[in-house]
């Protein structure tokens, strides 16, 4: 992803606030001078057979996310521009504008977030009550000259997940969700860095699963960071304890799985999960899997 990509949005996320976009913001491609494409995520480096191919790894961006939000920033950091987008949108993933010629900040959030995200500032994003979904994001440079530019957007993924699965031969019956309480993540995130910028206390609440498996999402605050406390319990349908564990300095990465396998309720299963890492190959999956027992 390269600093200097030349844009300027809105028409394609959509973001927590309310866009600050006028009737006469919103153009056609005909009469926009600035038409921003935000559809790929690149998942991994090229291979020597896609160089030579002059492909690479990427997705589209609009089959992960179902929303977008765009921010623009002035030289002085003033917000000038937002704009939301959803994929029920006609045209998403895709935003055509009129700027006037100058050097300006872009901020794009790709997220699943039940809202829109809020885009206060290059170094604060946050998200509908706290909630993080799998995220991507690009931060650079957007340069407007008074001829017409378009320019596709390559994303990054924002965002580590934790993955429970659980081997036990049954669950019992009583059991009606799980609850996922951890500290040492973030649910507020920096473009600008890349990474999750404050200490939260993050809940998610998931239903049962028939496969055993969960999964939840953090901004990691360095490129190898932990949760320093994470807390799964299992809950009745009047929020009783059934059962509960207590997983500490538990690791996550930015575009990595952290995985945990084992029986949660005591009821057998296979634990069978080999420690280390294992490379993934197929798109949209993430960096890795990085896989432990319990």
């Amino acid at each position: 992803m390269k600093k200097i990509l030349f844009f300027a949005l809105a028409l394609l996320m959509t973001a927590c606030e309310k866009p600050i976009l006028s009737e006469e913001d919103i153009v056609s491609t005909q009469d926009a001078n600035v038409i921003l494409h935000f559809t790929q995520y690149e998942t991994s480096p090229l291979t020597p057979l896609q160089r030579a191919r002059g492909t690479r790894a990427a997705t589209d961006i609009t089959e992960l996310c179902s929303r977008l939000n765009i921010a623009i920033f002035d030289a002085d950091g003033t917000k000038v521009k937002t704009v939301a987008q959803k994929e029920s949108d006609a045209g998403y993933g895709t935003v055509a504008l009129t700027l006037a010629a100058g050097t300006y900040q872009l901020v794009v959030i790709a997220h699943n977030c039940e809202g829109s995200a809020t885009i206060t500032s290059t170094e604060k994003v946050t998200f509908p009550n706290n909630k993080v979904t799998d995220t991507f994001y690009y931060f650079g440079d957007l340069v407007v000259t008074s001829e017409v530019q378009s320019y596709d957007l390559t994303l990054t993924r924002a965002v580590a997940m934790f993955r429970l699965v659980l081997t036990d031969d049954e669950m019992p019956a009583n059991v009606a969700k799980m609850k996922f309480y951890y500290l040492g993540g973030s649910s507020t995130f920096s473009p600008k860095d890349g990474y999750g910028c404050v200490n939260s206390k993050q809940t998610e609440i998931r239903p049962v699963s028939d496969d055993g498996i969960y999964e939840i999402f953090t901004l990691p605050h360095t490129e190898d960071d932990v949760l320093t406390k994470l807390t799964v319990t299992a809950l009745d349908q009047n929020d009783n304890i059934i059962k509960e564990k207590v997983f500490e300095n538990v690791p996550v990465s930015r575009n990595q799985v952290t995985r945990y396998t084992g029986s949660f309720f005591g009821s057998g299963g296979s634990g069978g999960s080999s420690d280390g890492t294992i490379r993934l190959t197929a798109d949209p999956d993430w960096d890795s899997v990085n896989g432990y027992t319990f």
